[in-house]
């Protein structure tokens, strides 16, 4: 009993830091866009935090984890049932390590990261209604239907190459950052690049953030957060792995902000923060697929191949003419592809084989999020429109889509 109620301290413990890191993305993503835009982009993770849970607990988590299914989709019923008492007394028949009840509340805060991750590539030109019922279909079904496939012993769990068993995402590499940046692709593509990104000649422009203090502060927050995101999904206070996970989750972000500075100077010639700052979580996506299965050099190579990653994807994403104001399809889709092959490259589960099932599981859910992002957001952009007017889009969001302002007593005119 004594090993029971201390993982689920732990747990709860976890799962609060994983709330905390909806502010650091909120702060990260006000900080790196125009201040026009503050209240939308705070109303979106508002949004997302609070419908997911509520979706999560409806539909979600028994889409997610429906026992017995046929490994690609089932459902376990409308709401939650728990298994946890038996006339009266506790029964850890559902799981020895910890309750339901704290099982769904950490799992439905990992729900609702997956659309944030949109957030922030969308930001500054998508309209808010269109983008609270992608956040409702994204979240609601189609994140815990790819989760099944995986963490709810669905077809990918036992996806087998020679002597080699299973997809191996310790803590959502790719079953939460890419399902995140898939998204972002599809959504950023469709609503094209915000007024003045790239000049006449397609040359991209900076539009500079009105907080980088704001940005830096949510970084750090999301660094802390990240503690929660892997730690917690040990599963268990386990001392030896938790510990573990803990010090390859700090090392691969440093590593990864040093290579990100390291990389960008030499390329730009300049010391840009916001690399810096991308850098580190680009680091902490690379490691979270495997942070229980490396060793502290490993995790440094990781961390250190995603700081590189992110300065490339960046380039690359302005190259091909998307326009990304936080940077999140580099440091989500990039660098949790890059994390997710890691798996069969470094540390205990390295190996050929490993590598192709870690491939096969990277482009399925590939394949799945592109058609099901694309279904969703091309409908919603034939029926409704996802673009603001160029009006709006110039004055700013937060004027015409929330008639509020984020600093009254300090406003800049922008033209």
């Amino acid at each position: 009993m004594e090993i029971f109620t201390t993982n689920n301290v732990w747990m709860m413990i976890c799962t609060a830091l994983v709330f905390f890191m909806h502010m650091g993305f909120a702060l990260l993503e006000i900080g790196l866009t125009r201040q026009k835009n503050t209240i939308n982009i705070l109303f979106k993770n508002i949004f997302i935090i609070t419908i997911g849970l509520l979706l999560y607990c409806l539909v979600g988590f028994n889409l997610m984890y429906p026992g017995e299914f046929n490994g690609f989709i089932g459902f376990a019923g409308f709401g939650l049932d728990a298994p946890l008492t038996t006339e009266g007394a506790l029964d850890l028949t559902y799981n020895e390590g910890y309750t339901y009840w704290t099982d769904f509340l950490f799992q439905g805060m990992f729900a609702a990261t997956a659309a944030t991750i949109v957030s922030g590539a969308v930001a500054e030109r998508m309209k808010i209604v269109p983008f609270m019922i992608f956040t409702l279909v994204y979240v609601g079904l189609v994140y815990p239907i790819v989760g099944s496939w995986q963490w709810g012993g669905g077809f990918l769990s036992t996806f087998t190459i020679g002597e080699t068993e299973g997809f191996y995402d310790f803590a959502g590499s790719t079953l939460v950052h890419s399902v995140g940046g898939w998204a972002a692709v599809i959504a950023v593509w469709l609503l094209g690049a915000r007024i003045g990104k790239f000049n006449k000649l397609g040359k991209p422009e900076a539009i500079p953030g009105h907080n980088i203090p704001l940005a830096t502060g949510g970084v750090l927050i999301l660094w802390l957060g990240w503690f929660g995101f892997n730690g917690g999904s040990v599963l268990s206070a386990d001392p030896e792995l938790t510990s573990l996970v803990l010090v390859t989750t700090c090392l691969a972000a440093a590593a990864g902000g040093v290579v990100s500075m390291l990389v960008s100077t030499v390329m730009y010639k300049n010391l840009d923060l916001t690399m810096f700052l991308n850098g580190i979580l680009g680091g902490l996506v690379g490691i979270t697929a495997g942070a229980d299965q490396m060793s502290p050099t490993d995790a440094i190579l990781i961390g250190a191949i995603a700081g590189a990653i992110i300065v490339f994807a960046v380039s690359l994403i302005d190259k091909i003419k998307l326009d990304d104001p936080v940077g999140a399809i580099a440091v989500h889709l990039a660098c949790g592809i890059w994390g997710t092959l890691a798996v069969g490259i470094f540390g205990a589960k390295a190996g050929v084989e490993q590598f192709l099932i870690q491939l096969v599981g990277v482009a399925s859910y590939g394949v799945f999020c592109v058609v099901t992002a694309f279904i969703i957001i091309f409908t919603l952009k034939k029926t409704m429109g996802i673009r603001v007017s160029e009006k709006e889009e110039v004055e700013g969001l937060d004027a015409h889509e929330h008639g509020m302002d984020a600093y009254p007593d300090f406003r800049l005119n922008e033209h």
